[in-house]
């Protein structure tokens, strides 16, 4: 998945740069019975048309929706290539996001549509096709390792990272860090969808997965586990905790999976080869 060919190195579909506030100002009472003004994230809906065929809607941030269209339609597996995608054009004034693929299948989709597993995203997330069946084929970098002062690192720029979270409340960030470098950060009313644009983003930027850590807010699932396998990235941190099946499919690709990340504590749950410790008076 992550070698690109010549002609999808220089390849970008033509996209909208649909931006939309992702707060809302909203006046509520407190305990005491004062009145006061505050911030709530602004969900909304966006339907994906594919070739004027209506697969799906997300409800979403709608922080970067070109991008999430791309990484919900390459985690589904419904385009393999970028040089696929013609065109993704949303439009907030009516919710949707048109896609145009080139030369696809309609048949394909309603195959992929009929088998489709509801998963435990927010929101209910959704799985279509045979992805669970075809997971144990993914291959991760055999050599990538993550030393144990860079995951303290990665804890303490998201904790210091401005985000809607701080000032509204009720979503969830996902990031993408190169050591502890944060290189793409993204929030939504689900993970599974942050997730999603991080995947488009990548595809756009043409980035691998294989040196890269994934850190999201939420809790580490099948779901996750699935889509961080096939972005290529063997790492996936979270400051929440992790499911049995996310831990069994993590450990059947050797994908380091860590939970409860707070400051300088942590669990590893699956790939403890990769992870190098460094443990001493400085962590405890």
């Amino acid at each position: 998945m992550n070698n690109y060919s010549e002609d999808e190195v220089f390849y970008i579909p033509s996209m909208t740069n649909a931006k939309i506030d992702l707060i809302a100002p909203i006046d509520v009472i407190d305990e005491k019975g004062r009145q006061k003004k505050t911030y709530i994230p602004a969900e909304r809906p966006l339907t994906i048309y594919v070739n004027k065929f209506e697969l799906v809607t997300l409800m979403t941030l709608g922080e970067m929706p070109e991008a999430l269209v791309l990484g919900y339609l390459r985690n589904q597996r419904i385009v393999s290539k970028i040089t696929q995608v013609d065109s993704i054009q949303v439009d907030w004034d009516i919710n949707s996001a048109a896609v145009v693929i080139k030369d696809l299948d309609s048949r394909s989709i309603t195959e992929k549509i009929e088998k489709k597993t509801v998963t435990t995203g927010c929101g209910q997330g959704t799985i279509f096709g045979d992805i669970e069946e075809d997971f144990d084929r993914l291959k991760l970098s055999a050599s990538a390792k993550l030393k144990q002062s860079t995951l303290i690192s990665i804890v303490d720029v998201i904790r210091k990272h401005e985000s809607v979270y701080k000032k509204a409340g009720s979503v969830h960030g996902c990031a993408l860090f190169e050591q502890s470098k944060m290189i793409l950060f993204v929030e939504d009313v689900g993970r599974h969808n942050a997730v999603d644009s991080i995947a488009g983003m990548m595809w756009l930027e043409r980035l691998k997965g294989e040196n890269l850590v994934f850190y999201t807010t939420g809790r580490l699932t099948s779901e996750m586990v699935i889509k961080g396998a096939q972005m290529g990235i063997p790492f996936l941190l979270s400051r929440s905790g992790v499911t049995q099946m996310g831990v069994k499919m993590a450990r059947q690709v050797n994908l380091a999976l860590f939970g409860r990340c707070s400051g300088k504590h942590f669990l590893l749950f699956s790939g403890f080869k990769r992870f190098i410790s460094e443990y001493n008076d400085e962590y405890k």
